[in-house]
């Protein structure tokens, strides 16, 4: 996974990661509401991403707990992780500036509706 690459999925979720340890189901919950409920995660896709994020060093497991019977494996952010979003953040940032100047200057409004 590169960090030029990285999809809405990855980057909420390392965002949902940045806050504290998070099992998946925890994670599924924290995308829904940084994403203003745009992005839901399925189980598959949660935990594909996940084994992607450990192989390249951007989270890892943190602990395991047992929850009325089931298994709960939680994951955090390691450090080259928070260093990879802080850097995605600026990108985007960048990206969303330089659109809303282009956009001001031909005249068209900003504003989130059609």
């Amino acid at each position: 996974m590169t960090e030029r690459g990285m999809s809405e999925q990855v980057f909420l979720i390392l965002t949902a990661l940045a806050d504290e340890p998070k099992h998946g189901y925890g994670i599924v919950q924290a995308v829904e509401k940084l994403s203003e409920n745009r992005v839901r995660l399925r189980v598959g896709t949660l935990y594909g991403v996940l084994d992607r994020l450990v192989a390249d060093g951007w989270a890892e497991r943190d602990k395991e707990e047992i929850h009325q019977g089931r298994l709960r494996r939680y994951y955090r952010l390691t450090d080259l992780g928070a260093r990879t979003l802080a850097e995605q953040s600026r990108r985007l940032a960048a990206n969303a500036a330089a659109a809303e100047s282009v956009l001001r200057a031909r005249g068209w409004a900003l504003g989130g509706g059609a």
